[in-house]
């Protein structure tokens, strides 16, 4: 079979097939009396079986290998397959992530691009100043200039562990817009406890019934973190459905300070501290709460104004333990001097 046949017939231009003769991958078997290439079965078989190996991504070099050494065995070189397939599928997906958030800054021009892909690098430096200056510039954008997607600034914080940079970023994030709760709200799902926290947080400065909604959602979390962190931000707005969650983080010594303070601005009226004095008496009453537990949810009375309250206070004066009955006595005296 000629060369111009066996090019009609495999795919492979003439051009090629001279190629791979000039490196030694494949001979044609005689010639013409005319002295023109003649191709048996077998070669048109060894250039089928080329293609076929360079389709999986092997170099030349490395089809010549695997076709003429006969003790080759493919699993290594097949690893190395994967391996450089996974590394260019990353890179093309890195790309393409940096392009759509380009694409979704809208930028008017060339300058404007490059403004974004100036900022995106800044925050995925390695320096803590890059990223805190890439942060508040992004939050600091005049009017004619291009904001960072929003989707750029809501990978940043979730994996940034400096806190600097990091409250830049919740600052960036909750003047950016419409977006960033609901991607936020994806990161308290992720199963690292890192990340969750550093979503709820960001979250929690987020203005808006959007945020809002999440973090009430938030509150049912398994991760304590995550429920305390949403039931600070809660309280802050008024919403008393926090006083369960407010009064375990009290009892249990998580951000209890925090906590107190939230209850007692909570209880700004009578049937509400009522009902944060109810829960506390309940906490109280557990066996399982500790004493440390006792003594922290004696003190956080104190914050709690109204005549429940006060009679709380008085029990707990009678207390077994010495150390509650003092702080309660304690509170109790200070109470009378107003």
């Amino acid at each position: 079979m000629l060369i111009g046949e066996v090019a009609r017939r495999s795919g492979v231009s003439a051009r090629m097939l001279r190629h791979y003769e000039s490196l030694d991958l494949v001979h044609p078997s005689g010639r013409t009396g005319s002295g023109y290439r003649e191709y048996s079965e077998e070669d048109i078989r060894r250039i089928f079986h080329i293609e076929s190996l360079r389709a999986l991504g092997l170099s030349l070099r490395e089809v010549k290998r695997a076709l003429d050494d006969a003790g080759f065995t493919p699993s290594a070189l097949v690893d190395d397959l994967i391996r450089r397939t996974r590394e260019r599928i990353a890179a093309e997906t890195e790309l393409l992530t940096r392009l759509r958030r380009i694409h979704a800054a809208d930028p008017a021009g060339w300058e404007d691009a490059l403004q974004v892909v100036t900022l995106l690098q800044a925050l995925g430096s390695k320096s803590a100043d890059a990223r805190q200056r890439a942060a508040l510039a992004s939050s600091a954008s005049s009017s004619d200039e291009v904001p960072v997607p929003v989707e750029a600034l809501v990978e940043a914080a979730l994996g940034e562990s400096d806190p600097n940079v990091a409250g830049a970023l919740r600052w960036a994030l909750a003047r950016s817009g419409d977006g960033a709760p609901a991607l936020l709200a994806a990161g308290i799902g992720s199963p690292v406890a890192a990340v969750r926290e550093r979503a709820i947080r960001s979250l929690a400065v987020m203005p808006g019934g959007e945020a809002a909604g999440h973090l009430r959602d938030a509150l049912a979390h398994p991760d304590a973190v995550v429920r305390g962190q949403a039931a600070l931000a809660l309280g802050a707005r008024g919403e008393t459905d926090t006083v369960p969650t407010l009064v375990d983080m009290v009892a249990e010594g998580r951000n209890d300070t925090d906590a107190a303070d939230a209850l007692s601005v909570l209880a700004g009226d009578t049937a509400t501290a009522d009902r944060i004095t109810a829960r506390f008496v309940e906490r109280l009453a557990q066996d399982t709460t500790g004493a440390p537990a006792r003594g922290r949810l004696t003190q956080a009375l104190a914050g709690i104004p109204g005549t429940q309250a006060y009679r709380a206070l008085v029990e707990l004066s009678r207390d077994a333990d010495r150390a509650v009955a003092l702080t309660a006595t304690y509170l109790l005296h200070l109470r009378d001097a107003r």
